[in-house]
């Protein structure tokens, strides 16, 4: 049999590493500032770009995107090289996608601090990014399936099974979810509203959960393990029944982020059901994972690498069992809002994915630069630190969730709210975010004990060079099923045809929830009293996108006892229709905004947005100065953005686009009159007017302040539907 000769392209894995590392520090120290400012929520206090609001969504990005992203890109172009027996199709394509995924991780730490997000969780990039992703998606993907064509391996071993899902999906969600119409170089609207776009933002964010965090993570799994342990995979069988139950029912349970929400009935439920039998799969590839490594524990002991995996594998598993058991009704019912669901995501995030991402690196540092880590104890510290670190991040976070749940449900036995100011369930927690806080600093210093180890074992070894090998040319076969043959034996040999079957897999279930809600209108009746946004409310509402508030508030108030005494009437589907995008927001910080328009006055929310401790005492929210500044508010698009609002299906006419200034303009002098009703204002806004003459500078009206524009959204919300509470009967 003929030998071929070729070279591994490790110089592709090596920057990939790199980058994990760079970006894993990067992503984690972006969220120890996150969490510090839940203690000091002033800590930045007046540099808007460095706000919490703005922050947040660069963290999760940064994490997600930068860190995992590059540790899946990392292990898969080591591992598809050697399961194939063949290099990577194109040094170019591999090349192209490592510096265009890092320009768009670069365009998101720009973009997201200045402000420009689509509001959509963990799809925050504006379009021209949106753009980007799907054509290096797609460069990855052509590298991938070349490589696949010409390899030298017949059979596709289970860890390619997951990579080749894990590239149709990410495709079919991503280019699905970020459907927008632009209205200037960084800023869109999504083409979904309300509730159709908050069906389409969980498929979405519950499979980018599952098809960019697990299942590439799960071939990393079915690779690394058994090489580390250098031990077979415990069963061919289950990696079978894992891989194609896993992907076919993960894609629906994304409505299970909507529960007693405004999301039809029908939608919910079918979103428990499938989350309920997602336990099966997830817990097959878990078991099938930990196995491999029986009668290999002595290893496990002495080995770091494992010892990181082994964790890994079981923070999995904990968090794909508590995931369905969240999707249940009376424990969502708890759980949703609440604290729970960051301890719940951080399980996952850093002990399965961080935990794999840390391992693999521990073990191709070494192998790529052919040497030893320069020191396995400092391994192990950076284990047990991790290990503690995620401990005391997760625990305190469901002592907080519980916390939360309990005082917000809690009632007097006359009948009232016990704890009738949400600011009271704040203050109870606060030692939970401390505890958290630390948490979060022990992964950190566990994570730079690794840069430290890292750099020494790069420093001893040889430089990274690609790898000579050789393997005997693929030769041709029947694509029939031959004599004794299993047919799943026969789809391994047959890329195309499985790749196929997987597209169809992940397909079923996106179709079968989103076709009916977006094309049957009953799905989402419509109230004749909702109308669309005025021209100065539409302005306020995309400085609430831009300030990132939907990160602390929620806007749909559920149909419990204790929402409905707290905040009003539950949402109605029909009060969302021309919400581009939906805001409904997935904890609460803060309390729910869905009815406060009317609830305070002008005045308020003018002094609550400058300094909020003055207003509400021991709130958590950060002051936001840049909003009162004495510039005039960029109103320049305002036309084009009810223009694009009506090719989506918004009713505004001609008339309206064509006055929107002015009718914006009598708003906001409604809204400044309203102000001058307190004396503090009218104090400090003559003494404002007489500092910018004495600078010779022009002064700015509040009116054509952004501020202005804020207050006129927020005392929009929940006003379109009129609720009278019954009167109560009279006492005799």
């Amino acid at each position: 049999m003929e030998m071929q000769q070729f070279y591994y392209d490790n110089k592709i894995v090596k920057k990939f590493l790199y980058a994990t590392i760079v970006f894993g520090v990067v992503g984690m120290l972006a969220g120890l500032l996150v969490a510090a400012f839940y203690l000091f929520p002033n800590l930045t206090h007046g540099i808007s770009w460095l706000s919490y609001g703005r922050l947040r969504p660069l963290h999760t990005n940064a994490v997600i995107f930068a860190f995992v992203g590059n540790a899946m890109f990392a292990g898969v172009y080591y591992s598809l090289q050697r399961l194939l027996k063949t290099r990577m199709f194109s040094d170019v394509l591999s090349n192209i996608n490592f510096w265009g995924w890092q320009l768009i991780i670069v365009a998101a730490a720009i973009s997201l601090p200045l402000g420009y997000t689509t509001s959509k969780e963990y799809a925050e990039l504006e379009w021209p990014i949106d753009i980007a992703i799907a054509l290096i998606w797609v460069v990855f993907g052509i590298n991938m399936i070349g490589t696949i064509l010409r390899r030298r391996e017949r059979h596709l071993y289970v860890a390619v099974w997951f990579y080749i899902a894990t590239f149709v999906t990410v495709a079919l969600l991503h280019i699905f979810n970020s459907l927008a119409l632009p209205v200037s170089g960084m800023k869109s609207y999504s083409v979904y509203a309300g509730v159709q776009d908050a069906l389409v933002q969980w498929w979405y964010g519950h499979n980018a959960v599952a098809f960019f965090l697990t299942t590439p993570f799960l071939g990393l799994m079915y690779y690394f393990i058994p090489k580390a342990a250098n031990r077979p995979v415990y069963s061919y069988r289950l990696s079978i029944i894992h891989f194609w139950s896993l992907i076919f029912i993960y894609i629906w349970a994304g409505p299970h982020h909507l529960l007693y929400s405004a999301l039809p009935d029908w939608a919910q439920n079918l979103g428990v059901v499938f989350s309920i039998m997602l336990i099966a799969p997830s817990w097959g590839g878990m078991i099938n994972g930990l196995l491999t490594l029986r009668g290999a524990w002595d290893k496990v002991r002495q080995s770091a690498v494992l010892k990181f995996f082994v964790v890994a594998i079981t923070g999995y598993g904990m968090a794909t069992f508590e995931g369905p058991m969240l999707s249940l009704k009376n424990v969502n019912a708890i759980g949703h809002f609440t604290d729970w669901i960051i301890a719940h995501v951080h399980v996952g995030a850093l002990a399965w994915n961080g935990f794999m991402a840390f391992g693999m690196v521990y073990w191709l540092i070494p192998k790529l630069t052919k040497s030893k880590l320069y020191s396995e104890k400092l391994a192990n510290v950076h284990f047990w630190m991790g290990t503690l670190g995620i401990i005391m991040y997760a625990l305190p976070m469901y002592v907080a969730g519980f916390v939360q749940a309990g005082m917000w449900k809690e009632f007097n036995p006359d009948g009232t709210l016990k704890y009738g100011n949400f600011l009271e369930t704040v203050k109870a927690i606060m030692p939970m975010y401390w505890m958290r806080a630390i948490g979060g600093t022990l992964y950190v210093i566990g994570l730079l004990i690794l840069v430290y180890n890292i750099i020494q074992t790069v420093r001893k070894g040889h430089s990274i060079q690609d790898e000579a090998a050789e393997a005997p040319a693929l030769q041709k076969i029947s694509t029939k099923r031959l004599k004794g043959e299993k047919w799943h034996g026969w789809l391994e040999r047959r890329p195309i045809q499985l790749t196929i079957l997987a597209t169809v897999a992940v397909t079923i279930g996106g179709l079968i929830q989103i076709v009916p809600t977006i094309m049957v209108k009953s799905n989402i009746p419509t109230i004749s009293t909702v109308k669309p946004y005025t021209p100065l409310e539409l302005e306020g509402r995309d400085l609430y996108i831009r300030e990132g508030c939907v990160g602390c508030h929620s806007q749909m108030i559920r149909p419990f006892r204790s929402e409905v005494e707290r905040y009003g009437e539950y949402s109605k589907s029909g009060e969302y229709v021309y919400d581009h995008p939906f805001l409904w927001g997935s904890k609460r910080t803060g309390p729910d905004l869905f009815r406060v328009g009317g609830k305070y006055s002008d005045n308020w929310h003018f002094n609550h947005m400058w300094d909020p401790q003055s207003v509400s005492e021991g709130s958590i929210m950060p002051a936001y100065p840049w909003l009162f500044d004495n510039e005039k508010a960029d109103y320049s698009d305002l036309q084009k953005k009810m223009e694009v609002m009506v090719q989506l299906g918004v009713p505004y006419t001609q008339a309206d686009i064509a006055n929107a200034q002015k009718t914006l303009e009598a708003q906001a002098a409604k809204i400044e009159a309203n102000l001058h009703a307190d004396p503090d204002f009218v104090k400090n806004y003559e003494a404002s007017k007489k500092a910018a003459a004495a600078k010779g500078e022009e002064f700015v009206a509040m009116k054509d302040r952004e501020i202005t524009a804020l207050i006129a959204y927020l005392q929009r919300l929940g006003t379109d539907i009129k609720i009278k509470k019954p009167v109560a009967e009279p006492k005799n």
